[in-house]
């Protein structure tokens, strides 16, 4: 894994927001690289997901609590959901049943895509200024495709990651040090953007700064040490101030 870059700037240039500990330092680097979740930053649709777990539980017999699940399973890989709900399922019975909850999901969001607010304002800005821009999802390559694709996303990105190319999940680190290295930049140079605290995790387990998106859940539950702020959507003026 690769070691963390930190900034050597002084007290006085440290930002405004949550930033503790090994963070502070920093705060003054100028941010050259975003990295995207997809699902519930890039586009407003954890709710439909949690829709199609719950019709996925209620064919199976399963009990469903929307805002505990989601707390305890956003940005994990689906292998890794179902395997919470169903210990003792096969191999082959963790991708079946992973992918029956997706085609559900696919059909209900098909016909809702939108981006968030602010988002393509953003990249138009992010790509004047030369910043890199990635994405790190837990989604599916077809439920990525659906967004991407369907938005014409996919060309402003130089990377999307999943689980789907051999990384685990979030909270662990993998997706997002892929990004960044192919990027080439350092942790450190990047900030993430997230909606779910294991993705905020997953962030602050690779050095990188976060900003929370708050389509599901308000600010103190994105909080970390490695938290700037958290935002509504993209049209946040303090996003101005962050990425220069």
């Amino acid at each position: 894994m690769r070691t963390r870059r930190q900034a050597t700037m002084s007290a006085d240039h440290i930002s405004s927001g949550s930033l503790d500990g090994d963070f502070r330092s920093l705060a003054g680097m100028p941010v050259a690289g975003l990295i995207f979740d997809m699902d519930g930053t890039l586009v407003d649709n954890m709710h439909v997901h949690n829709d199609a777990w719950e019709t996925w539980h209620q064919r199976h017999g399963l009990a469903f609590d929307r805002e505990r699940f989601f707390r305890d399973t956003a940005g994990r890989a689906n292998r890794e959901v179902v395997g919470l709900v169903k210990p003792d399922a096969s191999e082959h019975e963790l991708d079946t049943l992973g992918l029956e909850k997706e085609a559900i999901y696919r059909e209900i969001y098909r016909s809702q895509m939108v981006p968030m607010p602010g988002l393509m304002a953003l990249i138009a800005a992010c790509e004047v200024r030369g910043q890199k821009m990635s994405v790190a999802t837990a989604a599916t390559p077809e439920n990525a495709a659906l967004v991407l694709d369907g938005l014409d996303l996919r060309r402003h990105f130089v990377t999307v990651v999943s689980p789907s190319m051999g990384y685990r999940g979030k909270p662990h680190p993998d997706l997002f040090l892929a990004a960044a290295d192919a990027m080439g930049l350092a942790p450190g140079q990047c900030v993430v953007f997230e909606d779910a605290p294991l993705g905020i995790e997953a962030a602050r387990n690779a050095g990188m700064r976060a900003v929370g998106v708050k389509t599901m859940l308000g600010d103190a539950a994105l909080d970390g040490p490695n938290t700037v702020f958290s935002i509504k959507d993209f049209t946040d003026d303090r996003l101005k101030g962050l990425l220069g």
